[in-house]
């Protein structure tokens, strides 16, 4: 096996264990609301305060990733993730609980935008899709695996124990990264002499070390980028709504215990995962296919979206939990196609030196879903003390995301900036 797939399998633990940490708190939910005393409202704040800080770092690690490397910037958020999720264990009060939820959201929002550097570096761009699609599909395995892992323990140890268990496994990743990975593959000791890296290396390699042809302000005016942003807002509204509240919901309105949830949660999760993989891999074949990059990108993103949307919405009026977990699922594997692609997007339309940036910003503004899906659920429960209403308002975000990207991301063309520096923005083509 290559060694970049190596690398590749790295950034998807990476993910799963950023999962398991998020999901983990929606999991024992339940028990630490009845320990701690809080209610629907109260659990909302909860939620959201994790993406305060999660938002605001997506944009500034990724700044970071183009100024110290991407390698640097995960070692330092993943061990801050990891420590604060296991001081989760130690919250004695909402007010504890919500600065170690901010902290811990600012150590995760780097991951992202560094895996897309880290994969840009490594890989020819006809893979990049495919391989930033296995690497994300670490996220979803990783939220599928808390609520069996998460709810057992609590079952038996008490809800503050995974929190301790799983830090420490992010610290011992923390630590194989350290001593495996690298930026770029030409600079890695243990490929030397396995791999020639003129056959692993991308012919634009060297542009991701040069000075950067456009100033970041001229990425950030561009339509595509503020439509891509809308559409993964939509992704991440479900997301985070699902992420956040579905487990409750499932003991809250349908009555379910929390072994029973544990297991029942896991279904959605599985077919997300099965989503994220194909995602990346089908617009990479509809891309060599087509020869139209563009094209690709779009048909996935509409496509997923508006079933997404569809399917989310029908879910708030479902009789039956059968039928509700059912709807989530085709809801969570619809939603997940599409989430390489929003990276494809800027891997397709940026240059190297910016990626971490552009990406990063981009990655800002959808994570701000993070922030209001949970806390306006929270609302909508406690005020309608159903989930109907909070189901249908996560269809008509992801639907106005769809149709953002329909209609507004387009081919990139000469930036003012750029022509004025001589510069030529290249089309995306076929490999």
């Amino acid at each position: 096996m290559k060694y970049r797939w190596f690398i590749v399998f790295m950034l998807f633990l990476a993910c799963a264990i950023s999962y398991l940490d998020r999901a983990a708190l929606s999991v024992a939910a339940p028990l630490i609301a009845q320990d701690l005393q809080l209610d629907a409202a109260h659990l909302g704040i909860v939620f959201s305060a994790f993406f305060v800080g999660y938002s605001l770092f997506c944009f500034i690690g990724g700044y970071a990733a183009d100024r110290f490397g991407a390698k640097r910037v995960l070692v330092v958020a993943i061990a801050l993730w990891s420590i604060f999720c296991g001081l989760t264990a130690a919250a004695a009060s909402l007010a504890s609980l919500l600065a170690i939820r901010v902290i811990f959201g600012a150590g995760e929002g780097p991951l992202a935008t560094c895996t897309n550097k880290i994969i840009s570096n490594w890989f020819e761009r006809k893979e990049q899709t495919t391989a930033v699609g296995f690497a994300n599909s670490g996220l979803q395995l990783g939220a599928a695996l808390a609520g069996p892992i998460v709810g057992m323990m609590a079952l038996h140890w008490g809800w503050r124990i995974p929190f301790i268990v799983i830090g420490v496994v992010g610290l011992l990743w923390v630590l194989m990264w350290s001593i495996f990975s690298t930026d770029r593959p030409e600079h890695n000791r243990w490929m030397r002499g396995a791999i020639s890296p003129a056959l692993d290396v991308r012919d634009d390699h060297a542009q991701s070390t040069a000075q950067p042809q456009l100033s970041l302000g001229s990425y950030l005016k561009r339509p595509t980028i503020w439509a891509t942003s809308l559409a993964y807002f939509g992704y991440a509204y479900i997301l985070y709504f699902f992420l956040s509240w579905f487990p409750s919901y499932l003991m809250m309105e349908r009555h379910l215990s929390l072994s029973s949830m544990s297991i029942v949660n896991v279904i959605p999760w599985l077919l997300g995962f099965a989503g994220i993989a194909l995602g990346g891999l089908t617009s990479d074949l509809i891309f060599r296919w087509t020869g139209n990059a563009l094209k690709s990108r779009k048909i996935v993103i509409v496509g997923g979206l508006l079933v997404a949307a569809a399917c989310v919405a029908c879910a708030g009026t479902a009789t039956s939990v059968g039928a509700a977990v059912a709807l989530m699922g085709i809801t969570v594997f619809f939603m997940n196609l599409t989430l390489s692609v929003y990276w494809a997007i800027i891997l397709d339309t940026v240059e190297p030196a910016r990626m971490g940036g552009v990406g990063g910003f981009m990655h800002l503004l959808a994570n701000t879903a993070g922030i209001l899906a949970p806390i306006l659920t929270g609302f909508l429960v406690q005020w309608t003390h159903v989930f109907t209403s909070a189901f249908l308002l996560s269809g008509g975000v992801a639907l106005a995301g769809g149709l953002a990207v329909a209609v507004f991301v387009g081919p990139p063309r000469e930036d003012t900036e750029a022509h004025s520096r001589g510069v030529e923005i290249a089309q995306p083509q076929a490999e």
